[in-house]
């Protein structure tokens, strides 16, 4: 199949005082995946102001993006359609929040009926997970899996 468009994505790694990270569980078009906030880079827009707004839709809160940790180098098709080609980045976040009052869950893929009922939809939940549990298995993503391997040689 040929490649009709490339789509950027930005992600931020958000660490809490208990070196928790912070992950998104979503369900997307009738499949469960677990991934870093974030999202879609639009039009006129940086990559560091897109995981800004990102952040704030997908958790509420206000970041500071900081330090770039990686960006795709390779081809690496789109999950979701395969006519399309992802480059992913990487930064982390902080922010002032705090995080004790952020809306999370504690199992993973922990949804409320009504968020999955339509096959089509879309949602998602958030997530801490511990720093010693935290490997590529808990991401769905294959870059995101990459990503997790580079944080843990930190």
């Amino acid at each position: 199949m040929a490649i009709t468009k490339i789509t950027i994505r930005v992600y931020g790694i958000l660490f809490d005082k208990n070196k928790r990270v912070l992950l998104s569980d979503e369900f997307i078009r009738g499949d469960y995946f677990t991934k870093f906030p974030g999202g879609g880079l639009e039009l006129g827009e940086g990559t560091r102001d897109c995981l800004k707004r990102e952040f704030k839709e997908e958790t509420g809160l206000d970041v500071t993006v900081g330090e770039h940790i990686y960006t795709t180098d390779y081809y690496q098709q789109s999950a979701f359609n395969a006519s399309d080609q992802i480059i992913s980045i990487y930064y982390f976040v902080q922010t002032d929040y705090d995080l004790a009052e952020l809306s999370t869950k504690i199992k993973s893929f922990d949804f409320l009926p009504n968020q999955v009922a339509d096959p089509k939809g879309q949602s998602e939940v958030l997530r801490w997970v511990e720093w010693k549990d935290f490997n590529e298995d808990v991401v769905s993503l294959p870059i995101d899996k990459i990503v997790v391997k580079m944080l843990k040689q930190l």
